[in-house]
């Protein structure tokens, strides 16, 4: 972990880098469903000409923001990650995986809401499916930070890449993880943060952090944070992998149903990877036990105990 971190809401340092290209790009829109921010409120005082707040309807959110996108403007649509992405579903299969394919329009979805971020808010905010069901659509990129030093690089990238985004933010302030040293290639979509020898945990999401942790507690543990699941540098990231004999994929989000553990799973195999693989993430059910993050951790098994008991396993294998 970065020794210098410091805690920052990832929505904030992006709308707030969205804000300063505004103050020079006049063909930058931003639309909200009646989500709020403190970083928006400059936004909606100095731009008010190209801010729109469309309500409570996320599907009039993409309807709107499709029609600006095919005028040639740079939009972003905001909203939390669960509705944005579920409630809008059809929305962005057609008015943007579909409608890309004939002209390239540049829609920037920015979901709230990560995983299990508004972990007591109950499993109507828990965001567990989103990895899956987002990386199912053609034409659409697919990111999951894990810090706010990522989201800061791609402030740039949302407006020069003219094709739909999906940005899953954590809803939490948290530590960054890298800093302005990092050589991070955005296009690969993945960094090595940390070399190790036998055993590599692969994540994605706030749950680099718990890779971390549990990298610190355990003798040359490699981590890979996957910051980017659609695309990906599939072959960049197999001869990353293929060094280690045990490989570990870690998700805040249902395993076995196409998300990161998916992903991992197409490169082993379409690469021949002579390595054994471990998903570890939410079982398919709903979670409705209340408690903080931490809990919901433990009792689904994600926890660093819990991480750290697999990965002992292959180690001392």
């Amino acid at each position: 972990m970065n020794p210098n971190s410091e805690k920052k809401f990832m929505r904030d340092v992006f709308i707030g880098g969205i804000y300063e290209k505004m103050k020079t790009d006049n063909n930058i829109f931003f639309l909200s469903a009646d989500f709020g921010a403190p970083a928006l409120d400059k936004i909606r005082n100095d731009f008010g000409d190209r801010f729109i707040n469309v309500g409570i309807a996320e599907q009039n959110l993409i309807n709107i923001a499709t029609g600006l996108a095919l005028e040639g403007f740079v939009v972003y649509a905001y909203a939390i990650s669960t509705f944005i992405t579920m409630r809008a579903y059809e929305q962005i299969r057609l008015n943007l995986s579909i409608s890309t394919h004939i002209k390239p329009i540049n829609v920037n979805l920015i979901g709230v809401g990560a995983g299990i971020s508004y972990d007591v808010a109950g499993p109507t905010h828990h965001c567990l499916e989103d990895l899956s069901i987002m990386r199912l659509l053609p034409n659409l990129e697919v990111f999951s930070p894990s810090d706010w030093k990522l989201v800061e690089k791609f402030v740039d990238y949302s407006i020069d890449n003219k094709t739909p985004k999906y940005f899953r933010l954590d809803s939490k302030a948290l530590p960054n993880i890298y800093d302005d040293s990092n050589n991070i290639n955005l296009e690969n979509g993945f960094h090595e943060l940390q070399k190790g020898e036998k055993v590599c945990l692969v994540s994605t999401g706030f749950m680099t952090h718990r890779a971390l942790k549990v990298a610190s507690e355990l003798k040359n543990i490699g981590v890979v944070d996957v910051f980017k699941l659609k695309p990906v540098n599939e072959k960049a990231l197999a001869e990353v992998l293929k060094k280690y004999d045990y490989i570990i994929s870690i998700e805040e989000g249902f395993i076995n149903n196409g998300g990161l553990d998916s992903l991992i799973l197409k490169i082993i195999n379409e690469n021949q990877l002579a390595v054994k693989f471990k998903n570890l993430g939410v079982d398919d059910k709903h979670i409705f036990d209340l408690g903080d993050r931490d809990y919901l951790h433990k009792i689904n098994n994600i926890d660093e105990e819990a991480i750290i008991k697999t990965a002992n396993e292959y180690l001392n294998a």
